[in-house]
């Protein structure tokens, strides 16, 4: 499946809702690790395929955007296997 993932913002601000048993509108844009952790686990899931983040890349997401980014480019990159 060429092009972008399915996945957008409001989707990972759900996730988040859904960690934090906070309304969607309360959720706030920075993410911990343990926020950060809940995303990966749940994004793999969805796409049925692992994330193998970088640290690098890891320790640059710190907001919902951040994330969202990061995901995007490692579910467009070429599947190795």
């Amino acid at each position: 499946m060429a092009g972008r993932p399915d996945l957008g913002r409001a989707d990972l601000v759900s996730m988040l809702a859904e960690l934090t048993a906070k309304p969607v509108d309360q959720v706030p844009d920075r993410i911990g690790s343990m926020e950060l952790a809940w995303l990966v686990h749940l994004v793999e899931q969805r796409f049925d395929r692992r994330l193998d983040l970088s640290d690098d890349q890891l320790a640059g997401i710190r907001t919902v955007d951040d994330a969202l980014a990061v995901f995007h480019a490692s579910l467009t990159a070429p599947a190795d296997g």
